[in-house]
């Protein structure tokens, strides 16, 4: 079985169910650089909060996460 990751905008994280995602709580998402979204994955069965949703596989998340929107391209420091 594969995972599966969905994009949610921030203020829909009150509506996930951590019992049917791998994330453990609201704490432990990632979010993008400006926190207006974050993204959850799961196995199995689309959970219901989810549908009418993107799924995205892990290339293609993993693409969307290397954009600009979720890495900063000039972190702390720099």
């Amino acid at each position: 079985m594969s995972r599966k990751y969905v994009i949610i905008n921030a203020d829909e994280v009150d509506l996930v169910d951590f019992s049917q995602v791998d994330e453990t709580s609201a704490d432990t998402i990632r979010y993008n650089v400006a926190r207006t979204k974050t993204f959850v994955k799961y196995e199995g069965a689309k959970p219901s909060f989810l549908y009418g949703k993107d799924t995205y596989t892990h290339s293609e998340i993993l693409t969307i996460l290397a954009t600009d929107e979720w890495s900063n391209p000039n972190p702390p420091g720099e």
